[in-house]
């Protein structure tokens, strides 16, 4: 009886084991994805108030970013920003729906759909699109390497 009893207790605490280790496993992994969302999701503030250093940091020295047909560096992304009015008379907000975020190593992609709500003088415009990322993990920070962005009609 001793026998059965001690293989019984065994299997039960193998597979504790198991359950324990998958949960603790499923958690790091959610917690990953977590920080690769929240890497892109920083870009974007930055972005919506201009901040050229966050904007910097958050992304690789070689980013690209492929919008409307068009390759565009860091830089570009600077340029088109400093146009826009610096005052009160510009907001923009930005609503995240991941649709999947995959990580291999130092290595992640993630897709999204975007919704921004641009105010300029007082007159919202909403736009949306549908973008992939791919981020590089650098001295533990995750950072965009390129952006591929596609509009979405208004249908």
């Amino acid at each position: 009886m001793n026998i059965k009893l001690n293989v019984v207790l065994s299997f039960w605490v193998i597979f504790l084991i198991m359950v324990i280790n998958h949960t603790t496993t499923a958690q790091n992994f959610n917690r990953q994805e977590g920080e690769v969302q929240k890497a892109v999701i920083k870009l974007f503030d930055a972005i919506s108030i201009n901040n050229v250093a966050d904007i910097k940091s958050s992304c690789t020295t070689d980013v690209k970013f492929y919008e409307y047909g068009q390759i565009w560096t860091v830089d570009t992304i600077l340029q088109k920003l400093s146009i826009l009015p610096s005052d009160s008379t510009y907001n923009r907000t930005n609503t995240f729906d991941f649709v999947s975020t995959t990580i291999k190593g130092n290595l992640a992609w993630v897709t999204y759909y975007l919704e921004s709500t641009i105010t300029k003088s007082g007159n919202p415009d909403t736009k949306n699109w549908m973008e992939t990322v791919i981020l590089i993990k650098d001295k533990k920070e995750w950072k965009v390497s390129v952006l591929h962005s596609t509009r979405l009609s208004k249908n």
